[in-house]
């Protein structure tokens, strides 16, 4: 059997979740995209960085890319799917200006912050390629956060009412990329 040709009941944890993490990193390129396709009128200042973030995100797609295709493992089906909704998403939320984008990149990154955790916690001694590849990004998804948390404000009415929706669907997009 081809190595591309693994079924998903073959995929080790590792292979599952750079998988997911690659479908993940595809849908921030894209929330970006959106942001910066239409927060340009609504949020010219954030132009600056959310452009350095889609090419960290870029980069941290292409850090799992290589890692599935050293594997010889396909990409996750919901490769596409996260990065149409992250451009809606993207979209929207860079048309409602700074506050909702800061807020939206927060959301999606405590979560995805919770989960890299997460997963270096499980690979640990088990799979370090796996670990190093999601170790390589860390850093980064966090000064997104921090960067736009400041800029979100704790008292912004998109942080109370984006943040639940944005973090519900982003578990429910790695929770679903876990099963594709």
């Amino acid at each position: 059997m081809h190595r591309l040709s693994k079924v998903r009941s073959t995929l080790s944890y590792a292979e599952q979740v750079l998988k997911v993490n690659h479908a993940g990193e595809n849908g921030a390129v894209h929330i970006y995209a959106g942001q910066l396709l239409v927060g340009r009128l609504t949020a010219p200042a954030l132009m600056h960085e959310l452009q350095t973030f889609k090419q960290d995100e870029e980069r941290h797609r292409a850090i799992f890319a290589e890692e599935l295709r050293h594997r010889g493992v396909r990409r996750c089906r919901s490769y596409r799917l996260c990065g149409l909704g992250g451009f809606v998403l993207g979209v929207t939320t860079g048309l409602l200006g700074k506050a909702a984008i800061a807020a939206t990149t927060v959301a999606v990154e405590r979560v995805v912050l919770r989960h890299l955790e997460h997963q270096l916690k499980e690979l640990q001694g088990k799979d370090e390629a796996a670990a190093a590849a999601i170790n390589a990004i860390v850093k980064e998804e966090q000064a997104h956060h921090d960067h736009s948390a400041a800029h979100a404000g704790q008292k912004s009415i998109w942080s109370a009412v984006l943040s639940p929706v944005v973090a519900a669907s982003t578990q429910a997009v790695i929770w679903l990329g876990m099963r594709l």
